[in-house]
């Protein structure tokens, strides 16, 4: 039977398409959605915005559904998000979870009209026709649909039974959702609780608290929104006090909630709408937080929390754009007719909204501050800081923290232009409510607040991107002004207000006891040490110069002796950081004043005790011996070798009088140095470079050799070449042997007729001839006392440019080196570059060592001895 129903709506309404999958919603993609008659049957379409042919969703209209569960023929949740609330009007409505984009309008909830007009034709259509129409899925819908008798206090056993059974399975749970809000079931259920409380009926009231929880764990959004309207709010939360887990105790949350003095407007707020948005807000947050805090499942918790994230947003958006209210509002701390309470209630307002803004997205928040700013935020915190109550001063240290978070460029912009105005500019502030208050709470907010401002990384933020990072810092370049501004913001603190922040650890030097601290002066000490941390870490030159001008290392070192651990943990974690970043003037500074002794009397004190302060001052002690840090060790071996011998339940102090000893005296073992370097050499697993290694004896005594003494030292008898040269001089063994550069090119030098002489000669050369001397071989490998009077001498280039780098190396390295006097009648401090000592003298030998070729020749001739630097890549012992 076709099924008669007015056109669908044809206009294509935007909408984001989300598929549930593992409990998490997935975007499937953009398209436009519209309803449709497909064969004379109500469906509902999404087209792909990108591509027109896909179809994202199709489903079709069935009577009993609430369109909370699309029946698709995989069983997959689906939902829809309309970018228009006209949209959702006009076509359809996905009753939980409500799903949003922050790039989309947040919705409210709106009529189901095309999806409505559709089902209720269905139910008007007889049962006959019913069946014809309606799919399997509506069939199975129907017949599994849940139906409740009219409750009363007879039947309360039966009804719990009922809802305890269908919440067993999904489909039940549903049905039994839809009978709940339509039937209004709940409203049904209060009059019982008036009725039971009369005749004192403990036993029904029991029953009526697990029904009532039962039907809010249904998970259903309708329901949920619905228990908290004003009609049955204190109905519902009347049931609930008498929870059966706790059967001698009974709440009060009718009396909480009806208490309308925690319901301040500070400013009027006209809109009812967004009036009644905030009195639901509020009593959903009540139900999480107490009623429903104990039975709350995920999916219910989930559904709490965007009830009322959603409808803090609706509040926030109708704020920031009703002008009006925001002049009126902070027209409050200008007029002088105010009231203090209305000024308190402004605060604590801001701080409200401030808090709610954390949770929205960047543009929205950043909307929503500038819009405060504009009209006057600042003033606000200023007067909030300065008040007398204390949670007046929390509400605004809370605001300025926001602030901070937010944007630290900007509030560092605003207080170099108080600064500028000649203005009390609002570090200073901050500074003294951190100096005078007595809430340790709010001391913890400002310091921090402190060092976010006085932090130069946190004004390196790159639009859209946040904070910089490696990488971006790469892709985008850094706002040189606002470098330029934080640099003089540092400039103007470091010149005004640092020492009016440290002027309480500087008047430590007058107090001789730290016995009588109050709480608040320790936790005073703990932050401005810690900021002491903090300026070493990030502030290189300034903080350097304002700590040693101050000398504040030496006060921080007073608080050692404070009887307070935590203080003292505070103290060393300082004096670890200045180590840690072995800066000399840090160091030299702590060596000066004697600053290493209060730690080492610590370890004295608590030793051989294993807790959280000893252990702490060992492992002090433990990286200085770790990364050998000499100036220290020798300090502490100079100023308190005896102290440290006391201390023998571990070897630290044992190995750094060692290492000191070392240092002093160079001629004792190295046993220390070894396994020093053994221990730093592996980091991680792995092993380090360790430098250039040094020469061991026998390389030492080569080099403390003459040359002359070893070629006049006899050759041993089982030396590997014997009778090289002519003059039965011996022929060492080069350590490397060097090969030609190019052997193609000295052998295309020679002709084609003196490769066959060279090979004839060498057949018929006698055995043990050199091959130095046979008259066959080619000029550029010869001495030049063979070669030929007036015969040009061809030179491969290679080896001259090699052969002249190589003669200015030596010649720098041997006027450096001092020589023994040689047994020859020449000059021992001769250098010459003659190839050899004179005509019918030997051929020169080759003797190498660490890439140093030095050839020596002592000929007979009358040329004298000489030193000659030689090729170290010429064949002349090549065999």
């Amino acid at each position: 039977m076709a099924l008669s129903v007015p056109n669908p709506p044809t206009t294509p309404r935007r909408v984001k398409v989300y598929e549930l999958r593992n409990n998490d919603w997935f975007d499937r993609g953009t398209g436009y959605c519209t309803g449709q008659l497909v064969n004379d049957e109500p469906h509902i379409q999404v087209k792909s915005e990108e591509e027109q042919d896909r179809m994202l969703l199709e489903t079709k209209i069935i009577k009993d559904d609430g369109y909370q569960k699309q029946q698709e023929p995989h069983g997959t949740d689906m939902a829809l998000s309309f970018q228009e609330p006209e949209g959702c009007a006009a076509i359809w409505y996905v009753s939980s979870p409500r799903l949003f984009l922050s790039d989309f309008i947040l919705t409210a909830f709106c009529n189901r009209e095309f999806v409505s007009h559709v089902q209720s034709h269905l139910l008007s259509i007889s049962g006959a026709d019913t069946d014809e129409i309606l799919s399997d899925d509506a069939n199975e819908t129907l017949i599994s649909s849940v139906m409740l008798p009219s409750p009363e206090l007879g039947n309360l056993t039966e009804i719990e039974a009922m809802i305890r059974s269908a919440s067993s399975t999904a489909q039940a749970r549903d049905s039994l959702g839809k009978f709940v809000l339509s039937e209004d079931f709940i409203r049904k259920l209060i009059p019982l609780l008036e009725v039971a409380e009369d005749l004192e009926s403990l036993e029904n009231l029991h029953r009526l608290c697990n029904i009532m929880k039962m039907i809010i764990l249904l998970n259903d959004t309708l329901i949920i929104e619905h228990i908290v309207t004003d009609e049955v709010i204190f109905g519902v939360v009347g049931i609930l006090e008498y929870d059966p887990d706790f059967p001698s105790h009974k709440a009060n949350h009718r009396q909480f909630l009806s208490d309308t003095s925690k319901f301040k407007e500070v400013v009027p707020i006209k809109d009812p709408e967004i009036k009644k948005k905030i009195h639901w807000t509020y009593r959903l947050q009540y139900l999480k937080d107490v009623v429903l805090a104990r039975i709350l499942d995920d999916p219910t918790f989930s559904v709490l929390n965007s009830l009322i994230f959603f409808n803090q947003v609706d509040i926030l958006q109708h704020l920031q754009s009703n002008q009006a209210f925001l002049k009126e509002l902070f027209s409050i701390f200008h007029a002088a007719e105010s009231e203090p309470t209305q000024k308190r209630n402004g605060v604590l307002f801001i701080q409200q909204c401030c808090s709610i803004a954390k949770n929205l997205q960047g543009p929205v928040r950043s909307q929503l501050y500038n819009h405060f700013i504009q009209n006057g935020l600042f003033a606000v915190i200023d007067f909030a800081l300065l008040h007398d109550d204390a949670s007046v001063r929390i509400a605004g240290t809370d605001v300025l923290v926001a602030m901070i978070d937010h944007d630290p460029a900007m509030m560092r912009a605003f207080i170099f232009r108080q600064i500028s105005d000649k203005q009390k500019p609002l570090t200073d502030t901050l500074i003294e409510l951190l100096l005078g208050e007595q809430d340790l709470g709010v001391k913890a907010q400002i310091a921090d607040a402190i060092r976010i401002l006085l932090d130069p990384a946190t004004g390196l933020q790159i639009e859209g991107l946040g904070k910089a990072s490696d990488i971006t810092s790469r892709l985008h370049p850094r706002n040189h002004n606002a470098d330029r501004e934080t640099e003089n913001f540092l400039k103007t603190f470091y010149d005004d207000s640092a020492k009016k922040l440290f002027l309480p650890l500087s008047e430590l030097d007058s107090r001789k006891s730290l016995k009588a601290l109050s709480m608040a002066e320790v936790s005073l000490f703990s932050h401005l040490v810690d900021t002491l941390c903090f300026f070493v870490r990030q502030h290189a030159f300034r903080g350097k110069y304002f700590l040693l001008a101050e000398n504040l290392p030496s006060r921080v070192a007073q608080l050692l002796q404070s009887p307070e651990k935590h203080l003292k943990l505070s103290a060393l974690k300082f004096f670890r950081t200045c180590v840690g970043l072995q800066d000399e003037f840090y160091i030299r500074h702590m060596i000066k004043w004697k600053l290493f002794g209060p730690i080492l009397g610590i370890v004295i004190d608590t030793m051989p005790r294993d807790n959280l302060l000893n252990s702490a001052c060992l492992e002090f002690f433990e990286f200085i011996k770790r990364e050998n840090i000499k100036q220290i060790i020798v300090h502490l071996g100079e100023n308190y070798r005896d102290r440290m011998k006391e201390i023998t339940y571990v070897d630290t102090f044992n190995m750094l009088i060692s290492r000191c000893e070392q240092l002093h005296d160079t001629t004792m073992p190295s046993s220390y140095v070894q396994e020093d370097k053994s221990i730093r050499n592996h980091v991680n697993g792995a092993r380090r470079w360790q430098g250039v290694k040094d020469m061991d004896a026998a390389e030492e005594e080569y080099f403390n050799t003459s040359d002359d003494d070893e070629d006049n030292a006899p050759a041993p008898k089982d030396s590997p070449i014997k009778g090289a040269n002519g003059n039965g001089s011996p022929v060492p063994k080069p350590l490397v042997d060097y090969a030609d550069d190019d052997p193609m090119d000295t052998a295309d030098e020679s002709k084609p007729e003196d490769k066959r002489g060279a090979a004839a000669s060498a057949k018929s050369a006698p055995e043990g001839a050199s091959p130095a001397t046979s008259p066959t071989t080619p000029t550029s490998q010869r001495s030049d006392g063979d070669v030929p009077s007036g015969a040009p001498t061809p030179e491969r280039l290679s080896e001259k440019r090699r052969r002249e780098e190589e003669d200015d190396d030596e010649l720098g390295k041997l006027r450096n080196k001092r020589r023994s006097p040689t047994t020859s009648g020449g000059s021992a401090n001769t250098l010459t570059k003659k190839r050899s000592s004179g005509p019918g003298g030997s051929p020169p030998t080759k003797k190498i060592a660490i890439n140093l070729a030095v050839k020596t020749s002592t000929g007979s001739g009358d040329g004298g001895g000489g030193e000659v630097i030689g090729d170290g890549g010429e064949a002349d012992n090549e065999k």
